[in-house]
């Protein structure tokens, strides 16, 4: 069975390197497509996934954004399962701070070169090891700025409030980004944070072997 893997704002595959599937199940990842201008998050997830084979069963892996997005194609697609790791199914979990940046327009005026000189800045305060650090360092370089303005207002504007039917969601207890107390996720990851897909792969691994051993045939 294919699972359809989508990344976070700002990422891309490279963030699910070290992630590992059982027998059975093969990883496909869906890279982000140029979103058209004022372009809602539902109305870009229905064009990413005409880009997922639905004449067989499928799962759909989403990371932060990834997860929105997976939500939302859920909707439209009916996977066998769709599972969110650092992320929320519903517009109600995003933090305070989400609603304050939409209201204020601070997502609109904060230049993206900062966000991003940020970012890498980040990278080096937080404990993680040499390999990742530079993966994800290359990563934030190679992120497009005109996507993630566009990511940052589609992801303001979200309004879901209809969870997907069958889902699982995996959470970091010191995620900074989407804070825990803010969701209610099936797993959690003691001490994880919002990029533990990177350095908590090994639990991350058994958490999904768990879930999707349910959906082997």
């Amino acid at each position: 069975m294919k699972a359809y893997f989508i990344s976070g704002l700002a990422a891309d595959y490279r963030v699910f390197k070290h992630i590992v599937l059982p027998d059975g199940f093969d990883i496909v990842f869906l890279n982000w497509i140029t979103p058209h201008k004022n372009e809602s998050l539902a109305g870009y997830a229905l064009r990413l996934s005409q880009k997922i084979d639905t004449e067989e069963p499928f799962v759909i892996v989403g990371l932060s954004m990834g997860g929105m997005m997976a939500v939302e194609i859920s909707k439209i697609l009916k996977p066998v399962t769709t599972i969110l790791v650092s992320s929320t199914p519903v517009h109600n979990d995003l933090p305070q701070i989400f609603k304050l940046a939409y209201y204020s327009r601070l997502h609109k005026l904060v230049p993206i070169v900062f966000l991003k000189k940020m970012s890498l800045l980040k990278r080096d305060l937080i404990p993680d090891t040499k390999e990742n650090k530079i993966i994800l360092k290359q990563v934030i370089k190679d992120s497009d700025p005109q996507f993630i303005r566009w990511a940052m207002q589609a992801i303001l504007t979200w309004k879901t409030k209809e969870k997907p039917s069958h889902y699982w969601h995996i959470h970091g207890s010191k995620d900074e980004i989407l804070p825990i107390r803010n969701t209610r996720p099936t797993h959690i990851i003691h001490g994880g944070n919002h990029l533990m897909i990177m350095n908590r792969a090994g639990e991350i691994n058994g958490m999904l072997k768990d879930i999707l051993k349910r959906y082997h045939t």
